[in-house]
């Protein structure tokens, strides 16, 4: 019989229900004095005011009255511990390696040797006021090209003028990352002419390209923009529509790590799901991408304690703290989390959520944190700087590297990166109501499925991914990204 609820952790004084349970219900010899939807929590113990209530082996937050044993806990009697800015000390734990993954895709490399799983064009405005022609120019093509490229995509953003400082910097250096993303057999650059993040000046930050690959517009130096665009896409793809998928190891797949409306089985089903697909790619060579920093906290630690090297882990506590000391500029609670929709879904504090999230990442080795905007050189489990913001995060992986994004969810999203993102949710009932979001169902593991062979699944989905079978998002169209915006708009 499959059980109705987990206890995580032998330290945990509350479980988690698995499927809805009625008041008077008897789950882990403790009779429930409530209804406690799935997701959610009951107490296991008797906890006291004050005392803290313990999850993942760790405390998620404190009781702010007495909870009885078999009562509901959540954000109606439970309150953060978390505050502030901390110090860390380094204690260093050996990550662990985790099983290999075997087997291989069929992959694009390039010229750069990097690897990548699509063969498209992106057609990246260098400023918002050419959106709409750069949407005009990408659909027209897209529609000329079938069958020639895997498809022509226009990524349209709001900034590139009217901005300082580090947020023109990045804004530049995040458009040049997608310029130069594998993924992408080659881009169209399209800028207006007057902007801040005119072509010349955005070509100083992108560096030395194939002008094969790589063409560039001026919307003002043309008498007609979209006929102009168009033929500078067909010259593009005249020249990418010979590259052929070739057969690749796992060690060059990069896969970025998300989760988005969480519920109280993220840390139980998906997110340790995705943390077993990314110790096995890691550990045969590949890499893996984990950001969302405010996520992170109350977490934080045993990402920390994980780093290879005394450098990578003062780089992460000045991620941290770093990203803390944004909210308290603009004088925001830090641990102003979670949502409405993940406390609907089960989830009480950041704690909560960070313990559960940080899951994606599994149990290796972090060999490095990034800078936003910044790509991924060194293989295996990356950081990056990055707001939890979808859009944004999803973005940030993918200027990072990132070829494919798996993507846990316990509320639904349609939502899609520029690259393939796989949609992982974490409980049947999901998977089942919204097929046309969701490609992979971690809900079975709440249902009694083995973690070995669900693994082996969603690696196996992932390779055929990688390959050229279609996403959901790609199916639907679902593509954006958002730039972290965080000074002064002109």
């Amino acid at each position: 019989m499959t059980d109705k609820a987990k206890r995580i952790n032998p330290l945990d004084n509350v479980a988690v229900a698995l499927f809805p349970l009625k008041s008077g219900e008897t789950e882990l010899g403790v009779r429930l004095s409530a209804d406690i939807p799935a997701g959610h929590k009951f107490a296991l113990t008797d906890i006291k005011r004050g005392g803290n209530v313990i999850k993942y082996g760790c405390p998620i937050g404190r009781a702010t009255e007495d909870i009885p044993a078999g009562a509901w806990a959540h954000t109606h009697n439970v309150k953060t511990n978390l505050s502030g800015i901390n110090e860390y000390e380094y204690a260093p734990v050996r990550g662990a390696a985790g099983a290999p993954a075997s087997g291989s895709f069929e992959g694009y490399r390039r010229e750069n040797g990097k690897v990548g799983i699509r063969n498209e064009i992106w057609v990246i405005p260098t400023v918002g006021c050419v959106n709409d022609a750069a949407k005009r120019i990408a659909e027209k093509a897209n529609a000329a090209l079938a069958g020639r490229v895997d498809g022509v995509f226009a990524f349209t953003h709001p900034y590139g003028c009217s901005q300082l400082g580090d947020d023109h910097k990045n804004t530049q250096k995040l458009l040049a990352a997608l310029v130069k993303h594998p993924n992408a057999g080659g881009a169209l650059v399209i800028g207006l002419g007057c902007e801040n993040n005119n072509i010349p000046a955005f070509r100083e930050v992108l560096g030395g390209v194939n002008e094969k690959r790589v063409k560039f517009l001026v919307c003002q130096d043309e008498t007609d923009e979209d006929a102009a665009g168009l033929r500078l896409i067909n010259e593009i793809a005249r020249e990418i529509e010979g590259d052929k998928r070739e057969t690749l190891p796992l060690s060059e797949l990069v896969i970025g790590l998300k989760c988005g409306g969480s519920d109280g089985l993220s840390g139980i089903t998906a997110n340790p799901l995705l943390g077993r697909v990314s110790d096995a790619v890691c550990a045969c060579g590949g890499s893996a991408i984990l950001t969302e920093v405010p996520e992170m906290f109350g977490a934080e630690t045993i990402l920390m304690n994980r780093c290879a090297s005394r450098e990578i882990f003062d780089k992460a506590v000045s991620m941290i703290n770093g990203f803390k000391e944004y909210f308290m500029r603009y004088k925001q609670e830090i641990y102003e989390n979670p949502s409405p929709g993940n406390k609907a879904g089960g989830i009480t504090t950041l704690e909560d959520k960070s313990l559960g999230c940080t899951q994606k990442g599994g149990a290796g080795e972090v060999t490095d944190v990034l800078n936003y905007t910044e790509t991924l050189t060194k293989k295996g489990l990356n950081l990056a700087n990055g707001p939890g913001n979808d859009i944004c995060a999803v973005t940030a992986l993918t200027a990072a590297g990132a070829q494919i994004i798996l993507f846990t969810t316990g509320r639904g999203t349609p939502l899609g990166a520029p690259v393939p993102t796989v949609k992982v949710s974490t409980n049947t009932p999901l998977s089942e109501k919204k097929p046309d979001w969701i490609d992979f169902d971690a809900g079975v593991l709440a249902e009694g499925a083995g973690m070995d062979e669900t693994a082996a699944a969603l690696l196996a989905l992932v390779a055929e991914t990688a390959s050229g079978r279609k996403t959901k998002n790609e199916i639907s169209g679902c593509r954006s990204i958002a730039i972290f915006k965080d000074g002064v708009t002109l």
